[in-house]
């Protein structure tokens, strides 16, 4: 009988050891897992894959329901950069919020900050969720980020197991990813800064020739593929000369300033505006006819003519742009990319120069392609 009992219990014991094996074996496992994602994301080469491994890869590997990731953007330099690399991603609009300011972040997360678990509450978590009903949601862990004192942003798991996320459970692997994240959003958004320095214009903040060059290249051939129009600007301002010469060059570096930010605010996502040099810009307008081309460059002439600069004493500098919008038109003798691109800048700059000789202040276009030919 004794004997019996002790093998029972030795059968119960060797049961509690095989799960204990196995359990560290699968800890051991995930642990691996989670450190090669780790390090995955240290080596991510922009802010782009960054975000998308976090929303995307690691949602299956935690395998969790629901990732999303919110972050202050209070200059809208985050959504620039994410439009430089990629307009419209699918990804990223399911679980990335840009916020205005930290206010919502610091409603989330009391000093001292760390991760929060508990239980999912529609009222204060559902607007941080977006990719399934939120009414799935059980239960949630909340992990601040932030840097130099500073919050950042907030990266939030979501999962339909309301004891995934129990509150008072430990969270020392929580705060050692919210801690990664916060460096390598750091880390990516200063290369991102470094990238766009050597593709900005220093004076307008738009893109540089240097920029457009690359980006005509990739939307020519993206518009020959699917059969698409492509329309270029080239924009003057008008007697520029006259206004460096009568007002200084600090009135003419105001006016180049003033006559960017107009004509982006004119413009829609996925469009390219750069600086092409002194006083000329040019633009690109993807998967645009031309009548819509010519109302574009009307409405941007338009503003610029509404919006003198302001002069110390009072007053305004009256400022006025001559605009030639042209349509790619494909040779099928000409297959060279960039020969293409030649063309299509001289086509605009012609009309430039026809609404220059034409009184100035005015749009001009040229010739529609009578077919497009791929």
């Amino acid at each position: 009988m004794l004997i019996d009992q002790l093998k029972a219990e030795n059968q119960a014991l060797k049961r509690q050891l095989d799960a204990l094996l196995q359990a560290a074996r699968a800890n051991e496992e995930k642990m691996r897992r989670f450190d090669q994602l780790e390090h995955q994301l240290i080596g991510a080469g922009s802010l782009l894959e960054l975000l998308r491994m976090l929303l995307g890869e690691y949602r299956a590997a935690f395998g969790v329901e629901q990732i999303g990731v919110a972050l202050v953007d209070s200059e809208g330099e985050t959504r620039r950069l994410l439009q430089l690399e990629q307009p419209s991603d699918s990804t990223l609009s399911a679980g990335l919020r840009l916020l205005d300011t930290a206010a919502p972040l610091q409603a989330l997360h009391a000093l001292p900050w760390k991760p929060w678990l508990g239980r999912f509450d529609p009222a204060r978590h559902a607007g941080l969720f977006s990719a399934m009903p939120v009414g799935m949601l059980r239960s949630v862990a909340l992990l601040p980020l932030s840097r130099h004192g500073q919050l950042i942003g907030s990266l939030h798991f979501g999962s339909t197991d309301p004891q995934r996320y129990e509150a008072g459970a430990g969270t020392q692997f929580l705060e050692r990813l919210s801690a990664i994240v916060s460096v390598c959003l750091e880390s990516a958004l200063n290369q991102e800064r470094v990238k766009r320095a050597g593709l900005t214009d220093a004076l307008t903040g738009v893109h540089n020739r240097r920029y457009f060059e690359h980006r005509q290249l990739v939307e020519i051939s993206l518009s020959i593929r699917y059969r698409q129009p492509l329309a270029c600007m080239f924009l003057d301002i008008d007697h520029f000369k006259r206004i460096n010469d009568g007002h200084g060059h600090g009135a003419g570096d105001a006016v180049l300033r003033q006559v960017g930010q107009l004509i982006q605010g004119q413009l829609r996502l996925g469009d390219t505006i750069a600086r092409w040099g002194g006083e000329e810009f040019v633009v690109l307008l993807p998967r645009t006819s031309g009548v819509q081309a010519a109302e574009i460059a009307e409405r941007i002439r338009s503003a610029i003519a509404q919006h003198g600069l302001p002069l110390p004493g009072g007053g305004e500098l009256p400022v006025t742009t001559s605009i030639g919008v042209a349509m790619l038109r494909i040779d099928p003798s000409i297959r060279e990319p960039r020969l293409i691109a030649e063309g299509l800048i001289k086509n605009a700059d012609q009309a430039l120069y026809a609404a220059k000789e034409g009184g100035r202040d005015r749009v001009v276009s040229g010739p529609e392609p009578g077919s497009f030919e791929g």
